[in-house]
């Protein structure tokens, strides 16, 4: 977790901040992350980071679009030096909250905060950090759908457990009670939320923003109705690619290789629940586009795996955690970076 004076440090810096930007990754540790912060000061935008593995320097024509006078990056392990800067020219507050391994230098105008450089050097969910910051106890649901989506179990389970116990599934493994729950549904549906057209995204922050209760979220109204939408229409097509996956799975083989193509990126959802359906296996989805391929995998020290698969090869780029990480090469790099994976197995 963050230290005490960290904590102190950055309420400060959310207190100062009259029209803050949010930049969070575009999952639901993120999303949750954005919230709880944005909800304890009300007020600031907030705008989903969809550039990998990078946030782009695109991105910060943004600031300029809101009148930001703060800059917030959550959750996202690497910053274009495009984006630094331009932040630079302006000479705008930055503060990065994350848990990933740094990647690169932090510049000396940043206050960055990661919990794997602290004493304890533990890497809670970014959305976990973000509850210890705010610390507003009508949150906690919104707390926990991060965390679980992270595949973290927070102390504070068992205080949402006795609130909510018709949401909960009774278990110490983080992503039973994301499969098997209605907070976990709630996870998905947001999950689901992101990936739609950007009005519909923004419509859902509004309304993420405002709402009382995870039961706003659960059932469906005019308030959420595009979120629910858009959550059934990927549900089909996640559960085909699903079973084509289990269809195909060979037991005999210690790597799940799974791939498929289209514009719908749900890759890390496919490879995480692989994952829990398969956890002695590494785990590695491959979603093929025109020129390039983005990977999600999961499994055992899957992150030094990547890092040797993808050593050499003009391009490719990666990272993540040590157990689950994202990665990209190009389309006709794809048959080496399998062998080479193989190999690292």
């Amino acid at each position: 977790m963050l230290t005490k004076e960290q904590v102190k440090e950055i309420k400060e810096h959310l207190n100062r901040a009259q029209n803050p930007i949010f930049f969070f990754d575009n999952d639901p540790d993120g999303l949750c992350s954005f919230l709880l912060l944005q909800r304890y000061i009300e007020r600031g935008k907030g705008v989903p980071i969809k550039s990998f593995p990078d946030l782009a320097g695109d991105y910060f024509r943004r600031v300029n679009e809101l009148n930001s006078d703060y800059i917030f990056i959550l959750d996202k392990p690497v910053i274009s030096q495009e984006f630094w800067e331009k932040v630079e020219q302006v000479n705008l507050p930055v503060v990065w909250i994350d848990h990933h391994e740094l990647q690169g230098k932090v510049p000396d105008f940043v206050n960055y905060y990661n919990p794997l450089y602290n004493e304890d050097k533990k890497s809670e969910p970014v959305s976990a950090l973000c509850y210890q910051i705010s610390n507003k106890k009508e949150d906690m649901w919104i707390a926990l759908i991060g965390a679980i989506s992270d595949k973290f179990l927070p102390e504070f389970s068992s205080d949402f457990k006795k609130k909510y116990p018709d949401l909960y599934y009774d278990s110490k493994d983080a992503f039973d009670v994301f499969y098997k729950s209605d907070i976990g549904r709630i996870a998905r549906l947001m999950d689901a939320g992101l990936k739609d057209k950007t009005s519909n995204v923004v419509s859902m922050l509004k309304f993420l923003m405002k709402a009382k209760n995870p039961y706003e979220v659960l059932e469906e109204s005019s308030k959420n109705y595009s979120m629910h939408k858009r959550f059934n229409q990927i549900e089909k097509k996640y559960q085909r690619l699903l079973k084509d996956a289990l269809e195909n799975y060979n037991p005999k083989e210690k790597i799940l290789f799974f791939q498929y193509g289209g514009d719908l990126s749900i890759s890390a959802e496919l490879s995480n629940e692989l994952s829990y359906k398969f956890p002695d296996k590494c785990v590695v989805v491959m979603r093929v586009k025109t020129d390039k391929v983005s990977i999600s995998m999961r499994g055992k020290k899957v992150k030094e795996k990547l890092e040797k698969a993808i050593k050499g090869i003009e391009g490719a780029s990666g990272g993540g955690h040590e157990d689950a990480v994202g990665a990209q090469v190009r389309i006709g790099d794809l048959e080496l970076f399998k062998k080479r994976f193989r190999e690292s197995c």
